[in-house]
């Protein structure tokens, strides 16, 4: 094996492992990802049952000292829902509030 040769498969054995990195990695925020709609899916789903959710402690706590856009990025952290739906989902529970 010559100095080429062990160059090209140091290369191509870097390449694999961070293509496989790649991947691994892809698939986890794949499945947070999925995760978090199924939450907001039920979320949904309870809403309109008129089942009540579990409110956010945090969120509840910045809602009632007036800080509103701290409240919907609380939501979002715990979350994961989108700016919009963690927007709406903050309206309402300052609504029932």
């Amino acid at each position: 094996m010559d100095a080429w040769e062990a160059i090209l498969l140091v290369i191509a054995t870097i390449g694999s492992v961070a293509a496989a990195a790649g991947a691994w990695f892809q698939e986890r925020r794949s499945s947070a990802a999925q995760l978090a709609a199924v939450q907001r899916k039920l979320d949904l789903v309870m809403g309109h049952l008129g089942i009540a959710s579990p409110e956010e402690p945090e969120v509840v706590r910045l809602l009632e000292n007036g800080q509103m856009i701290e409240a919907v990025r609380a939501y979002r952290k715990q979350t994961g829902a989108s700016l919009l739906e963690a927007k709406q989902a903050v309206d309402r529970i300052a609504a029932g509030r």
